[in-house]
């Protein structure tokens, strides 16, 4: 069961951030869904989203990425069981 997805997401402009999380948040085995930005051009951001839960599937989180025209550019972390968790440079990066 996946406990943890941080992934690369280009978006569109017009699809506004809090919508996005809050889609993502109503997936079954989904606890909460934090999106950051961090690049933005004339059409589309950038974002990295970070799932945390009890049982994350995929394949769901993809479809309703779709659903809001977002596409994964990669899969940067997922975590499964237990884990030490060890902080990434995507987490130095964004501030809290």
């Amino acid at each position: 069961m996946i406990e943890r997805l941080d992934l690369d997401v280009l978006k569109s402009l017009k699809t506004p951030k809090c919508e996005l999380a809050e889609g993502l948040s109503e997936l079954y085995g989904v606890d909460g869904v934090d999106v950051i930005l961090y690049e933005i051009d004339r059409k589309v951001e950038n974002v990295k989203i970070v799932i945390v839960g009890t049982d994350i599937k995929f394949e769901n989180v993809k479809k309703k990425l779709e659903e809001y025209g977002a596409e994964i550019h990669s899969v940067d972390q997922v975590i499964s069981g237990r884990v030490e968790l060890v902080e990434t440079y995507q987490d130095k990066l964004s501030v809290r």
